[in-house]
């Protein structure tokens, strides 16, 4: 028999729910860069040609002197064209680069933004607990992956540069726009290779990450038990509840029950408690009705205030499902409930009548969950 304290079974759904409330969620830092250096190798692809104009403009404008600009020498006219051409193209990439990242994790952490992650802890800031992960489990998977991205992206940027290396040497020779023009695709040429090997890395990353927070939020039979206590409830616990139901149900019925004459029951889903007065209708009418915890409720005070109770389901079923409480019966039901009635008289009286087999029109007829049921037994 295993020990209750091994953490071998796989975390339930409840487990992994209030680790991401706790900020404990599926989460790789390594597709977070990728989807950086994507979204901005993209950018700088699409709309690279308007900070591309911007840059041309600032080197114009900070290498040309002429008279005036000498005569009009100040930090504004230099600052000012700077950032009209430079600073909102890199605002905008920058906002695409954080949404993207943002959004890429919040795909693997259910949707849920965890803010409790953004409070200082101490224990990040422990030395101990510092070297603990450098030279734990965590530390080595994080070294490998260390080398791997340096030795993968290296190549990358090897065969890149072998490649480019003719266009690159060109560079110094030629008007500035097309120097930059050169530089411009140079740059967005080797991100998009690099994307290639993060897209590759990250592919790697994700599944361990599964792996490592799936390890991590294993739970042990102990902890499975607590769970399902606190989930279901203790048997004490459940009891008091059903007292409590039951103490609710009686008192809702309490009232009703003084003036009852019969009750028609399932026996153990439905009870219908009902009464016959002439002076106040010309059918049976039904006081209290009820299913569950009321039901049982109606059969109790049935019991103690000697009130006959009758097990006919397919009647209790039908006037449970078709009359509201403090209205007559259906007149479908008249000859039913006649019946009942008449045998709970004639053992008022003192007789000893035998029990009448009650007749339900079959499209009275209904099923524990109210749908119409013709073959349900009387």
């Amino acid at each position: 028999m295993s020990d209750s304290g091994e953490k071998t079974f796989a975390p339930t759904q409840k487990r992994r729910q209030d680790a991401a409330r706790k900020g404990d969620v599926l989460r790789s830092r390594e597709l977070a860069t990728a989807v950086a250096v994507f979204v901005g190798a993209a950018w700088l692809k699409f709309q690279g040609p308007v900070l591309l104009s911007g840059l041309e403009e600032v080197a114009y404008v900070g290498l040309s002197w002429n008279r005036d600009a000498l005569e009009d020498l100040s930090a504004t006219r230099i600052v000012l064209p700077i950032i009209k051409a430079v600073l909102f193209p890199v605002m905008t990439l920058a906002c695409a680069v954080l949404v993207a990242t943002v959004f890429s994790q919040l795909a693997f952490a259910e949707g849920r933004f965890i803010g409790q992650n953004l409070v200082p802890k101490g224990s990040r800031l422990n030395p101990l607990s510092g070297l603990k992960r450098m030279f734990g489990p965590t530390g080595w998977i994080e070294m490998g992956k260390g080398i791997a991205k340096v030795g993968l992206l290296g190549a990358i940027a090897y065969f890149w540069a072998s490649a480019h290396f003719g266009t690159l040497g060109e560079l110094a020779h030629g008007a500035l726009l097309v120097q930059l023009t050169h530089a411009w695709n140079a740059i967005v040429s080797l991100l998009f290779a690099l994307t290639g090997g993060l897209i590759v890395i990250a592919f790697i990353d994700v599944p361990i990450q599964a792996w490592r927070r799936q390890t991590r939020l294993k739970m042990s039979h102990q902890e499975m038990r607590d769970e399902h206590k606190e989930t279901e409830g203790s048997p004490e616990k459940k009891a008091a509840q059903r007292q409590r139901q039951r103490e609710l149900a009686m008192g809702g019925v309490q009232a009703a029950m003084r003036d009852a004459q019969f009750v028609i029951t399932n026996p153990t889903h439905f009870s219908v408690a009902m009464v016959y007065d002439p002076d106040k209708a010309s059918a049976p009418i039904v006081l209290a009705k009820g299913r569950g915890e009321k039901a049982m409720a109606i059969r109790e005070l049935a019991a103690e205030l000697d009130v006959p109770v009758l097990s006919y389901p397919a009647l209790a079923r039908s006037i449970y499902f078709t009359t509201r409480e403090r209205q007559v019966v259906r007149q479908e039901l008249y000859a039913a409930v006649a019946s009942v009635l008449a045998f709970v008289l004639s053992l008022k009286r003192g007789e000893k009548p035998a029990a009448p087999i009650v007749h339900v029109p079959m499209e009275m007829r209904f099923d524990t969950i109210g749908r119409p049921d013709p073959q349900a037994s009387t």
